[in-house]
């Protein structure tokens, strides 16, 4: 039986993991090994921070709603509570898009909910 030679084979491993470290500075996009430890850690980084992308936007959203409710009089937990009594469905995103772009609106919306 012929011997095999793992060039091909090993070449092609070999340019994926430096594919997907371009960009990466220094010998991180260069060396072979750097760069397959460097690609593994970005992917565990960008599987973790996608969680994280979603907390951070919620965050941004209350933020918005609050900064309208204190302009309205009113605190953000007793507005979100009432909101919920008058059966009004809005996520906070839509409520943090209506408090930017149409105050009045908003306005609005927080006199319909203290009835």
């Amino acid at each position: 039986m012929p011997r095999v030679r793992s060039k091909i084979v090993r070449k092609r491993k070999h340019k994926k993991w430096l594919k997907r470290a371009k960009g990466f500075w220094g010998r991180r996009k260069n060396l072979y090994s750097v760069a397959r430890v460097a690609s593994i850690k970005a992917l565990s980084y960008a599987t973790r921070d996608r969680k994280v992308r979603k907390r951070m936007f919620r965050r941004l959203w209350i933020t918005r709603v609050h900064a309208a409710c204190n302009k309205n009089e009113i605190s953000y937990s007793v507005f979100i509570n009432n909101l919920k009594k008058a059966g009004i469905n809005l996520n906070r995103k839509i409520l943090a898009d209506i408090a930017v772009f149409d105050a009045e609106a908003f306005s609005l919306l927080v006199k319909s909910t203290t009835r």
